[in-house]
């Protein structure tokens, strides 16, 4: 029988991922396209819930990703993300996304996104991941709102 993994607090799986954005990344507007925002998203959400569990893991739902606000060529793209919900062998990451303007170092959130990721043994089989553990009030309101959210994925499911 294995041991109970140790719960690990929602700051250990914390990383954040800034890009400058390019022309090669720019749609027929000339802003940034969407799609490259939503692989930059998918690779912040998994290096959080990698390290989370120590183990690799795949995506398995992204919930709706709205774009609130155009990021422009030259804009630098930080993306916030950290593990905010775990359940047996899955977890949700929240990432946050901002564009900077490097030049006046201004600041817009253009878009959060939701995801969920499962764990991964060596056999690529599902496997147990460690519960979250709250710090602080801030993060039992996170925990909350993410337990909600995974409700109503499992309601739609």
């Amino acid at each position: 029988m294995t041991e109970p993994l140790a719960p690990k607090p929602i700051s250990a799986s914390r990383i954040t991922i800034s890009q400058l954005m390019h022309p090669e990344h720019a749609n027929l507007l000339g802003n940034v396209h969407g799609g490259w925002i939503m692989k930059l998203v998918d690779e912040a959400g998994a290096l959080a819930s990698m390290r989370h569990a120590q183990r690799k893991a795949v995506t398995v739902a992204i919930d709706s990703m709205s774009f609130r606000q155009p990021i422009k060529i030259g804009d630098l793209v930080i993306l916030n993300a950290e593990v905010t919900y775990t359940g047996q062998t899955s977890m949700e990451v929240t990432v946050e996304v901002l564009a900077e303007n490097p030049i006046t170092g201004e600041q817009t959130h253009t878009n959060t996104a939701y995801l969920v990721y499962v764990a991964l043994d060596e056999e690529g089989r599902p496997t147990s991941v460690p519960a979250l553990l709250a710090e602080t009030e801030e993060d039992r309101q996170t925990m909350q709102r993410a337990q909600e959210r995974q409700q109503r994925r499992l309601k739609h499911k």
